[in-house]
């Protein structure tokens, strides 16, 4: 695969450690690790293995990956492993897109608050989603959920909100039968919008009441709570996003779909255009133009960039992609095989092949001849390699780790 021309790590290890200095004790042990890991990523850092081809003898170096989940390289692998994962599991039904946002006030809490409040962005959301499909009036049935966390904008400003797939239908609340969603329909968004308002709203005042919640600078006085409840006061008061988007294609198109979705990080490598020593230009959308005019560029300073990026790491061991109703992983297979009988379906490959050895990758193909490529050497972290690669230098930049 052909190296990006401009990368995340080129930014991190040109102006990384003046970045440090500057801000130094205002970035979390997190920021640094994920900084580190994305700098030493796919370098002699951290070691690799040498391959030749049993053909031509065409030789080339692969350099480990840090594997990282907020590195722009990375995501690729640990995107194709869990999709394959999902693929048994995808039912022949229509599949919604429904998205659940903070308020810009919430979000601005949410920043110092990361762990408590993109938890409680979680809970809250799949419990108005549950909530008002198991309601007769709408659905009348227990569905699943399938919740990714996004932090970000476009820009890589702070824009907490939730996306969901949904299958257009449940398990009636009996567990007697499959009940389907109207065409074309899956459940009235203002009313999600103004249940999932008062399940945030409620569930953020016992949050404070608990001493679960910081604030810091401007925010200190909400640390009393008839200032935090004078705060969220307004926001009762306006109308919550809650977006519920047209249902995709078929079960391929929510593959290619969840594909883009569920390892995406703050930005990508692609999206890099140009950087200097004083600032990054970068590819974005605005969401709020359709046509070709939403597709524009922006520029920020290195320190602005740099500072953005590290906004949006996760808590040491949150779980950014989460599953709810049918797919919570307690009862998760028996209650697949019961929605797979209602509509008719052989068990999945998952079910038919559980416990069976599911086989080594295949082998790597030379670059130069499509011969198969066998490890002649591996090296440790910060050690080089004692066998050339073939001129001209070839780098193979795969996730090897």
């Amino acid at each position: 695969m052909a190296r990006p021309g401009l990368e995340v790590a080129d930014i991190f290890r040109g102006h990384g450690a003046v970045w440090r200095d500057v801000n130094r004790g205002r970035v979390s042990l997190d920021q640094l690790k994920v900084m580190s890991a994305i700098e030493s990523c796919r370098t002699a850092a951290l070691g690799g293995h040498v391959a030749r081809c049993e053909d031509c003898a065409h030789t080339v170096i692969a350099y480990n990956s840090c594997r990282n989940r907020h590195c722009p390289k990375c995501q690729g692998v640990a995107a194709r492993a869990w999709m394959a994962a999902r693929e048994a599991e995808l039912l022949p039904v229509p599949y919604f897109h429904v998205v659940f946002t903070l308020p810009s006030a919430i979000g601005d809490i949410a920043y110092h608050n990361k762990a408590v409040i993109y938890d409680l962005l979680f809970t809250a959301s799949a419990e108005t989603m549950l909530t008002i499909a198991a309601d007769p009036r709408h659905l009348g049935a227990r569905i699943g959920i399938t919740s990714v966390l996004h932090t970000w904008g476009s820009a890589m400003t702070h824009h907490p909100h939730v996306h969901m797939i949904v299958p257009g239908g449940g398990l009636a609340r009996d567990g007697s039968r499959w009940i389907s969603c109207k065409p074309n329909f899956c459940l009235p968004v203002r009313v999600l919008s103004k249940l999932f308002r008062r399940l945030m709203l409620t569930k953020l005042a016992a949050a404070h009441a608990a001493g679960k919640l910081q604030f810091f600078g401007a925010r200190a006085h909400l640390t009393a709570v008839k200032a935090f409840a004078a705060f969220l006061a307004p926001l009762r008061k306006t109308r919550w996003f809650v977006y519920a988007k047209r249902p995709f294609a078929g079960p391929k198109a929510v593959l290619a779909y969840l594909s883009r979705y569920t390892h995406r990080v703050a930005i990508s490598n692609r999206r890099l255009i140009a950087l200097n020593e004083r600032s990054v230009t970068f590819k974005v959308k605005d969401y709020r133009i359709e046509g070709p005019g939403r597709y524009t560029t922006t520029t920020l300073d290195i320190g602005e960039f740099i500072r953005r990026f590290l906004s949006h790491v996760l808590p040491k061991g949150f779980h950014r992609i989460r599953h709810y109703g049918l797919f919570t992983s307690a009862n998760r297979t028996k209650t697949m095989e019961a929605v797979r009988k209602f509509l008719d379906l052989a068990p999945s490959a998952a079910e038919q092949t559980s416990g069976t050895d599911p086989g080594q990758p295949l082998a790597l193909s030379c670059p130069h001849c499509g011969g198969r490529m066998v490890i002649i050497e591996t090296f440790e972290a910060g050690c080089h390699p004692r066998h050339r690669p073939t001129t001209p230098l070839v780098v193979i930049r795969i996730d090897t780790s």
